[in-house]
């Protein structure tokens, strides 16, 4: 099993030999999930999706990507030229990097040196991945603002403010995961699902989590920085070429890296499932491991396949208020229940059951209770205000500019009688005047 100790000894060539291995996952596991994505969401359809490049059309991502970067590179007049250019480099490099922790499988044999199928380690290799998703967002920003453009601008502005209010659910998620393991080491916390997965007992820190990268990743239901009905494209709607593609292929990676975090976090990294290392001596040895956890990366793949093609997207105001009013009490509130079942366990000898029928279950029951408790009732709105109409301004407030009075079909008789007879007076006072 590999720990710490096992990495910082490797000779020069091994560690190029895994640079270059890792960026050439990443790339192929990018266009082989763009291909995923167009055939499953054909299927959903009932469309056929790409099937004449390459077999199956496997080679229609390949395609794109090509044609792409001879694309012809437009850069707007008003664009601030360095940073427009630098927006996308900033935004593909912490996707790059943030994999570089992420554990592949256990030791292994390459021409005759022992080393992990991991680049690296470090004793808080969880941050480091929670450090680079954070820095893609500023690639995003920049790219808005640089683009001199207002649709960009608030594309920029909406994935701030989203990536930060997601990343405070998926940082909350991830804190069990350490009280059990006992450490940010990403190595090391697969070997502490030597027995159980983490899932198990953790299965609310993984329903946040996954929910948070969905919103973390800009991925359907909640791709608000990059809706087209209001916003065209979003941050990238002036990029074009080369510059576009690293956008693309930043989210993409995004999306395989979380996916990975999330496999070695719960569902105990490159381990056999199914507990085939139980009854299989060579599941869990050699390369075969490989095989385990990209199986695992894909169904999570799978699973954001799924929901962009089945949910409609939220409405900004919701995707906000379910973050900071849903995730983060529950994230905080779940680390309590976690830090105390520990506790319990360790300092008073409790097993697992006792502290869930004694601990568990009764805060179980106030978080329901709390949850369906009604709203506050919302106080009746005027009939003008209700159906869009807007009110007669007092004397003493700003003027406003004329509105077109389109009156809706479904609109009450005594309003629309309402509002007629305030435009006559106020036809009036204007002959008048």
């Amino acid at each position: 099993m590999p720990n710490l100790d096992s990495f910082g000894h490797d000779v020069w060539w091994i560690i190029l030999i895994k640079v270059v291995a890792v960026f050439a996952i990443l790339v192929v596991m990018t266009l082989f999930t763009i291909w995923l994505e167009r055939r499953v969401v054909g299927r959903m359809q009932q469309r056929i999706g790409p099937n004449r490049v390459g077999p199956q059309g496997l080679l229609q991502s390949l395609a794109d990507g090509l044609k792409l970067a001879f694309k012809e590179d437009i850069m707007p007049a008003l664009a601030d030229k360095p940073v427009y250019f630098l927006a996308p480099i900033i935004a593909a490099i912490p996707a790059f990097l943030a994999f570089s922790v992420i554990p592949l499988g256990p030791e292994v044999s390459i021409f005759g040196e022992r080393t992990p199928l991991q680049l690296t380690d470090v004793p808080v290799g969880v941050l480091i991945v929670l450090a680079c998703s954070s820095m893609g967002v500023y690639g995003i920003v920049l790219a808005g603002w640089a683009s001199g453009s207002t649709y960009p601008l608030l594309g920029g502005l909406r994935s701030a403010a989203q990536l930060i209010s997601y990343e405070i659910g998926m940082g909350l998620a991830v804190v069990p995961v350490f009280l059990y393991a006992g450490s940010l080491s990403t190595s090391e916390v697969v070997a502490s699902q030597e027995n159980v997965w983490h899932i198990a007992p953790l299965f609310v820190s993984f329903v946040i989590y996954f929910i948070s990268v969905v919103g973390e990743t800009n991925r359907a239901p909640f791709d608000l920085p990059e809706a087209e009905s209001e916003l065209v494209g979003g941050f990238h709607t002036e990029y074009s070429s080369l510059k576009f593609a690293l956008f693309f292929l930043a989210e993409y990676i995004n999306i395989v890296t979380v996916s990975a975090l999330a496999t070695t976090l719960f569902l105990g990294g490159w381990r056999a499932p199914f507990g085939l290392g139980t009854v299989w001596a060579g599941a869990n040895e050699g390369w075969l491991p490989i095989v385990w956890f990209l199986g695992k990366v894909f169904a999570f793949i799978f699973v954001f396949i799924w929901l962009r093609g089945t949910l409609p997207r939220l409405r900004y105001d919701q995707f906000m208020a379910f973050g900071w009013k849903v995730l983060v009490p529950v994230g905080l509130l779940w680390i309590v229940v976690v830090a105390t079942l520990r506790t319990l366990s360790r300092e008073y000898d409790w097993s697992f059951l006792q502290s869930i029928l004694f601990v568990g279950i009764p805060l179980a029951i106030v978080l329901i209770v709390l949850l369906l408790l009604p709203d506050k009732a919302a106080e009746p709105e005027d009939d003008e205000t209700l159906y869009g109409i807007m009110p007669e301004q007092p004397e003493t407030s700003y003027p406003i500019p004329p509105l077109d009075l389109i009156v809706p079909s479904i609109v009450p008789s005594n309003v629309t009688s309402n509002v007629t007879s305030k435009a006559l007076s106020s036809a009036e006072r204007t002959d008048s005047a």
